[in-house]
């Protein structure tokens, strides 16, 4: 009887050691950092050399993240800071950014002022879908500090792109094409506008066996503002 007993208690700790595993390699962490020699975003020139840090935590589809960008060679360059709450269930996502920019609406550069006509933050929604060979996404300014239209009312600015990861001479590829569907200031557009049309090349240096870095070319061209860049980068990860 006691014989039974042991093995009945071993196996209810098995199963429980068993779920606190899985439990726990479900929660998936995020944390890495960018250097990059100009900061382009959306096909908008955004700053100059700069270290963009990442911290992430994700759980069955959901997931947060911070993100940052700051000058690293000129001391004007706007610091910005992000936080990311997203869900993604198989190709479907959806989620909604806080953007706070160290310029905009308060001279002070207070973070924790959402004061509507005096914060520094745009509040953004985001939806779309990855096919694998392909991905949409779409981008609406809902709150904050948002562009205006041509008439000076809030323009709720959105932005939308297409983007297609492929493989080629042993690197990863990806092509994004991205526009702006009409007028507002916060995209520098008056009206329906492609802003970016970029190609990303990213490959891995093993330093050791255990260590590599990926780093990444990008060149990206502005159609409306009949701009171009070619960025290099580098990322730094555990």
């Amino acid at each position: 009887m006691k014989k039974v007993i042991r093995l009945t208690v071993l196996t209810a700790m098995s199963l429980f050691t068993a779920t606190a595993v899985e439990a726990k390699t479900e929660i998936e962490t995020t944390l890495a950092a960018d250097v990059v020699s100009q900061y382009i975003w959306r096909g908008l020139d955004s700053g100059h050399t700069s270290l963009q840090p990442t911290l992430g935590i994700g759980y069955k589809g959901l997931s947060l993240t911070a993100w940052g960008s700051t000058g690293l060679t000129d001391s004007s360059d706007t610091r910005e800071f992000d936080l990311t709450l997203g869900y993604t269930i198989s190709g479907f996502n959806v989620g909604i950014t806080d953007y706070w920019f160290s310029n905009g609406l308060d001279p002070l550069s207070r973070y924790f002022k959402y004061d509507a006509h005096g914060t520094n933050h745009v509040f953004e929604a985001n939806v779309g879908y990855d096919f694998g060979w392909a991905s949409i996404q779409w981008f609406t300014n809902f709150a904050g500090n948002d562009g205006r239209t041509q008439s000076d009312k809030r323009a709720y600015s959105s932005y939308f792109e297409i983007s297609a990861p492929f493989r080629l001479g042993g690197m990863s590829w990806k092509a994004t094409a991205g526009a702006v569907p009409y007028a507002t200031s916060f995209y520098r557009t008056e009206g329906f506008a492609v802003t970016n049309i970029s190609l990303r090349a990213t490959k891995d240096i093993r330093i050791t066996d255990s260590f590599s870095i990926p780093i990444f070319g990008q060149i990206t061209a502005n159609p409306s503002s009949q701009d171009a860049y070619l960025v290099f980068g580098f990322t730094l990860r555990p």
